[in-house]
């Protein structure tokens, strides 16, 4: 079964850039990624750049509107994710304790729809 793991992180409480602890965070990225490579269930992820970049969009009416930043205004904010694919929802959980910024942040694991299952 394929997970997502969304990292939610608050940037008020996650270490600043260019600090000793910040360091030792991207340390632990690096680290869980040779892992979740090493352990073959590694199927993707990314980092996402700030919330400032980000445009949201709807259709209302039959016409796009676009607006800048989230949807939802929120002290988290989605800093990335991963995809692994994972025996079960215990196995997810126990790859998404790994990941570093859930010490000041929030992992959220959602299981991928499958459209079409082998059978």
């Amino acid at each position: 079964m394929k997970y997502m793991l969304l990292i939610y992180n608050n940037p008020d409480l996650q270490p600043a850039y260019g600090t000793p602890e910040f360091q030792a965070m991207m340390g632990g990225f690096f680290a869980l990624n040779e892992r979740l490579k090493a352990d073959g269930v590694i199927r993707g992820g990314e980092g996402l750049k700030g919330i400032e970049t980000a445009t949201s969009l709807r259709v209302r009416g039959g016409k796009a509107e676009t607006m800048d930043g989230p949807f939802a205004e929120t002290k988290e904010h989605l800093g990335g994710y991963y995809i692994v694919e994972v025996p079960d929802l215990d196995a997810a959980l126990r790859y998404a304790e790994m990941i570093p910024s859930a010490h000041f942040g929030t992992i959220e694991v959602r299981p991928l729809m499958d459209y079409n299952p082998a059978g």
